[in-house]
């Protein structure tokens, strides 16, 4: 399910936001020294405002969640990886993000990935994503206890460890509605 593109037309009221719904697939990276990718995402209706999150975006039509994390993972990294070398699923949640542009309700499966460090490839960014995503980083564990920045999902430690456990279930993480930037 195809979401349109965003124009980041910001209404003057709030609650004349657009709702956008779609299911996701997100991949958490880490390295062979226990750093984990992450981007830096913004909201241009919210000069200022920024956070990061895990590579990842919504699952095309005819897409298993597996093929949109292998994909996504592509598009975002340059890295190709194929279905088998991910973790998980690991988690899973439902998120209401809210924009100064758009309300955007999605279900989320995340997996993992352990790979070498390498330096991210940008350039198959959607339009989308070279306007909001600013820019990426590795982080060790360390940085991400102790950061004032937001991490969403704030729970990404946690799911690293989970990963770990042999034959886990995933995570339910539940209904998630304090990643806004414009709360809904």
């Amino acid at each position: 399910m195809s979401v349109p593109p965003r124009t980041f037309v910001v209404p003057e009221d709030p609650a004349e936001r657009a709702w956008r719904r779609r299911r996701a697939a997100r991949v958490i990276v880490v390295d062979g020294q226990d750093r984990i990718l992450l981007f830096c995402d913004t909201d241009p209706g919210v000069p200022g405002v920024r956070w990061w999150v895990t590579p990842g975006g919504g699952i095309d039509a005819g897409e298993t969640e597996r093929q949109a994390a292998v994909r996504e993972l592509a598009e975002e990294t340059g890295l190709v990886i194929t279905e088998a070398e991910l973790v998980g699923p690991i988690a899973r949640r439902e998120v209401t993000h809210g924009f100064s542009d758009q309300v955007l309700a999605q279900q989320e499966t995340f997996y993992l990935i352990r790979v070498e460090a390498f330096e991210p490839d940008n350039s198959s960014f959607t339009e989308e994503e070279k306007l909001t995503l600013v820019e990426n980083r590795w982080w060790t564990p360390e940085e991400l206890a102790t950061t004032d920045e937001w991490i969403w999902p704030k729970e990404l430690l946690g799911l690293i460890d989970h990963a770990g456990t042999p034959a886990a279930a995933p995570l339910d993480l539940g209904l998630v509605t304090d990643e806004s930037t414009v709360p809904v």
